[in-house]
């Protein structure tokens, strides 16, 4: 039940409206600071302003610069022209290093020791198979001398021999 002696209050613009705004009644071509704005707003809304509003236009300034519609140069907020492009989105963290462009002498070298160069008068090394060599077939030649055990050979004491008097 609305009663005619308590007239609602105009209401506020949105928050982008009234920086655009701000800024147009500011200084357009040099910018304006985020302090320069809000004290605008305060003076233009001051009863009707929430008590959130440094937070509101903060919110909104980020915002509206992520977009596009306003450019932040020397910490100054100007409003972007035509032909002024979005600024580039820029994820968390630290961004990564420039590439560089391919020399036009091929790629670039490989990571590690360069491999040795290839002498073509030194003789070819023929490759050993890797591993165990196989076990002698039932029949064929053992290998000559006796097969010793694995391991460390166990320790010798020397004999002495024996010591009498005659």
């Amino acid at each position: 039940m609305a009663t005619d002696e308590d007239p609602k209050p105009p209401s506020l613009p949105p928050y982008p409206e009234m920086i655009l705004t701000a800024i147009l009644a500011l200084d357009e071509k040099s910018g304006s600071s985020k302090s320069a704005i809000s004290k605008h707003i305060e003076a233009a809304h001051g009863e009707q302003l929430l008590p959130s509003h440094a937070s509101l236009l903060a919110a909104h300034l980020a915002r509206m610069t992520e977009a596009g519609e306003l450019v932040f140069v020397n910490n100054c907020y100007l409003r972007a022209g035509p032909d002024a492009p979005p600024p580039p989105k820029r994820g968390r963290g630290r961004p990564p290093k420039p590439k560089l462009p391919l020399s036009p002498a091929g790629p670039r070298r490989p990571r590690g020791r360069p491999p040795k160069p290839v002498d073509p008068s030194a003789p070819v090394k023929v490759a050993r198979p890797r591993g165990r060599p196989p076990k002698n077939p039932v029949g064929a030649p053992a290998a000559a001398g006796p097969k010793r055990p694995r391991g460390r050979p166990p320790k010798v004491r020397p004999q002495f021999a024996e010591v009498g008097f005659v």
